[in-house]
């Protein structure tokens, strides 16, 4: 048995190691995206005749390059080939607390400011650059300093230049149950002061950018995501001056971003009404296949490395019903929910309706999926569906609960049903091409389309849930799919920009690095063509495929 002397001189040579690794690591990493940076202000041209296009994600990173960070800075520089001037608008410890460097365990820490500018610094190397400060505004911080979670939710205060008051409290909201992971916020000490420090750190970023904006006047501004606080009073702000906003977030193939003027979170698309032809059903089938064996990524997660059957335990449960429902959940702090709770307050005031229905239902085994984002290391829900089904469903015998960790296949679970159950998730999708009908409960970007089944108010989809229940077969007419289907391959592969030849993957997770590549490659790739006829000439952002 080692002594104990003998372990910590090797605990500690391991930790001195793995620091040496992971700084050099980020070396090389830096060092490549300082290599594409001057050859792109080598090679960039001055068209003076243009105005400038802002970017500004204060989102995306602290440190290295997450997704759409990266996709941000090859955005910026596919432009900077074109001659248009690029203004990066930077944090530069700009904000009292941000959304990524709290600490929603201890708030009073202090942001992880130094990493942050580093990784900056690198990122401008040879660009142009407008820093921004912090200075806290102590006259608003009195305001906000005794009002309630309620009270600070609805605040707006008037800004220089304005017809309108700045609502602070409603562009932080999105931030604080992001960062809280919670949909459900309550009024206490820590979540009052997180949401004062975000709301004083909006209004920091509201006047150094309607500054930047008057200064600088540019045709459009580039923003991660746009419903985070920074990037959100950012689009609020252009909106109120009539400057152009262009969002992106992730697209739905790996390494891919998806770019659209104006709120990427409703994910608006022009789909024509034409059928696919043979080669392009044949490419969307391909891209199915991987799906449905686990084969996928978003945002840069692979969440299973591995899928599994459906264990015998429910099987056998199972067959002991004369149906079995589905009912696939999604994460509640995801930004996409500020859009999804239309016909329901959100996805808890839809489960508490769903278990009336269970109750009378016996007959029927409803089985929950929880997603698996809900409990990935880091970003773990505290307000999740495995809370709520052990504190009102557990005690059901017709109820089930597959956990977010269980590498279970949902496809199987899909073919075991009569029927599914979604909120907002694109299982849906996947499912009516599998001939299994789902029902959705939450807007969502494809019911716009007639894919999925949807009703516009709780009565009139409690009615069809119950006729779904009822009905002795269930069958899905050939047109939803076809339309399913064409929703599918213009949203993967027209609308879905590839960054693949330029980024791969690297540690953390969700995280990536540049590959080699040339300028030359960079402005002559098809997603430059693209990216660059929706910013600068205002079509859609979307590939010839």
């Amino acid at each position: 048995m080692k002594s104990e002397s003998s372990v910590k001189p090797a605990v500690f040579f391991e930790r001195v190691l793995q620091r040496l690794r992971t700084a050099s690591s980020s070396l090389v990493k830096d060092w490549q995206t300082i290599r594409m940076a001057r050859q792109v202000a080598g090679h960039a041209r001055k068209d003076q005749d243009r105005l400038p296009v802002v970017f500004f994600n204060a989102s995306t990173r602290i440190r290295g390059h997450s997704q759409n960070a990266a996709f941000s800075l090859l955005a910026s520089w596919m432009v900077r080939l074109t001659g248009v001037r690029v203004v990066h608008f930077v944090c530069w410890s700009g904000m009292g607390h941000c959304v990524l460097g709290t600490d929603q365990d201890a708030p009073e820490k202090p942001m992880p400011c130094k990493l942050c500018i580093r990784q900056s610094r690198v990122n401008t190397t040879r660009a142009e650059a407008r820093v921004f400060t912090y200075q806290k505004n102590d006259q608003l911080a009195a305001l906000l300093n005794d009002l309630s979670l309620e009270e600070l939710l609805h605040f707006e205060h008037p800004l220089t230049g304005m017809n309108e008051n700045l609502p602070l409290g409603k562009l932080v909201l999105p931030s604080l149950r992001w960062r809280l992971r919670l949909q459900t916020l309550t009024d206490d000490p820590a979540t009052r002061f997180i949401c004062r420090e975000f709301m004083l750190s909006a209004w920091n970023v509201a006047v150094k950018f309607s500054s930047l904006l008057e200064n600088i006047k540019p045709q459009a501004v580039v923003l991660f995501n746009g419903l985070h606080f920074p990037e959100a009073t950012a689009a609020w702000l252009c909106k109120k001056c009539g400057v152009r906003v262009i969002t992106h977030e992730s697209g739905f193939q790996p390494f891919s971003g998806y770019f659209v003027e104006g709120d990427v979170s409703t994910y608006p698309i022009t789909i024509p009404d034409v059928d696919l032809t043979p080669e392009q059903d044949a490419f969307l089938d391909d891209s199915l296949k991987q799906r449905f064996q686990g084969l996928f990524s978003m945002a840069g997660i692979q969440f299973w490395s591995e899928m599994r059957s459906l264990p015998a335990e429910l099987l056998h449960k199972a067959a002991g019903f004369k149906q079995v429902v589905a009912v696939f959940t999604n994460v509640i702090f995801d930004t996409t929910q500020l859009h999804a709770n239309v016909v329901f307050k959100d996805m808890f005031a839809w489960l508490d309706a769903l278990l009336e229905v269970i109750k009378v239902h016996p007959e029927t085994l409803f089985v929950l999926r929880a997603h698996p984002d809900e409990a990935r290391p880091g970003k773990a829900s505290r307000e999740s569906v495995t809370m709520w089904f052990e504190q009102k469903a557990a005690t059901l015998q017709n109820a089930a609960l597959i956990q977010p960790q269980e590498r279970i296949s949902s496809y199987e679970l899909i073919q075991l049903s009569k029927f599914i159950l979604t909120y907002n998730s694109q299982i849906g999708l996947e499912s009516m091409l599998m001939g299994v009908p789902a029902l959705g409960a939450g807007q969502a970007p494809f019911v716009d389309f007639d894919t999925v089944y949807f009703e516009r108010d709780r009565e009139a989809y409690l009615r069809k849930l119950e006729t779904f229940l009822t009905d002795p077969m269930l069958e899905i007419p050939p047109e939803p799919v076809k339309r399913t289907r064409r929703f599918m391959y213009y949203r993967y592969f027209r609308f879905s920009l590839p960054f693949g030849a330029f980024i791969e993957t690297t540690l953390p997770i969700g995280y990536v690095r540049l590959k080699k590549f040339s300028w030359r490659e960079l402005e002559k790739s098809p997603t430059a063509q693209a990216l660059l006829n929706g910013l600068l000439y205002s079509k859609l952002f979307e590939l010839e495929v």
